[in-house]
């Protein structure tokens, strides 16, 4: 059997005496989509942060690829494959499409910042910037200035951010937040076609979009994990519905 793409042990996190994340403990495959749902302040978003990078562990430990990277700073972990999205897109919105995903690349290579006068310049960069908005639907609007693009077309240019790095895993925080039917629909279809290849974790409140393409699902509460299993798992488990899901979920997720 193949080793986990991702294994995270006994991991925890404390801000004062508020337990963020406490011995939080999951394993992602390469070609899973692993959803992290529960309750506004269960612990979820800390969780990314820590497996990111951007918040250092309390104790725990964190294996990528076979690597433990419990340590490891943020562009070290992006280096190995890691990416991840945020709740609130973090995009240039002086810039075209293009330019974003070029410039994502660009810095995921370590160059300068001074990004404008190679990304413009740059077949490589540019091609590669393509690729990435073709992923997600997007190859027909590279021009266009990200300030003057919809809310979901942002949430497919960030993920075309992402992707462009060429990571092994996607971290992605709230992908569908904020999204209309038919944009979220086009989100899970995208993220459908992304498994082929990639491990995803994704954190989402949006239900429906969990049991559309989760394999394996675990719920956060108070920054505890009470369960991980299959969607079909989770939807009858007596503790989650008590305290996540409620009576109403076979009709509504």
């Amino acid at each position: 059997m193949n080793a986990p793409l991702l294994e995270v042990s006994t991991l925890s996190r404390n801000f004062g005496g508020i337990a963020a994340a406490s011995e939080v403990s999951l394993e992602l495959a390469r070609g899973e989509v692993h959803a992290i749902i529960g309750p506004n302040g269960a612990g979820k978003t800390t969780l990314v942060s820590l497996l990111a990078g951007e918040l250092r562990a309390d104790s725990g430990a964190i294996r990528f690829r076979g690597e433990t990277i419990t340590n490891m700073p943020v562009h070290a972990r992006a280096q190995r494959g890691l990416a991840r999205t945020f709740q609130i897109t973090s995009i240039f919105p002086e810039f075209s499409a293009l330019e974003n995903v070029a410039m994502a690349i660009q810095a995921h290579a370590g160059h300068s910042f001074r990004f404008w006068r190679p990304v413009t310049q740059n077949a490589i960069l540019q091609q590669g910037a393509r690729n990435a908005l073709e992923q997600v639907g997007l190859a027909g609007i590279p021009e266009r200035n990200a300030g003057e693009m919809s809310h979901g077309e942002h949430r497919l240019l960030e993920m075309a951010m992402a992707l462009a790095t060429q990571p092994a895993l996607l971290l992605l925080d709230e992908p569908a937040a904020g999204l209309g039917p038919e944009e979220t629909t086009a989100m899970v279809a995208i993220l459908r076609g992304l498994r082929q290849d990639k491990g995803i974790l994704l954190v989402e409140h949006d239900m429906d979009v969990v049991f559309a393409i989760a394999d394996r699902i675990t719920v956060m509460v108070s920054g505890r994990t009470i369960a991980t299993g299959s969607p079909e798992e989770i939807r009858e488990d007596e503790n989650v519905r008590k305290a996540y899901l409620g009576d109403g979920v076979d009709e509504g997720a």
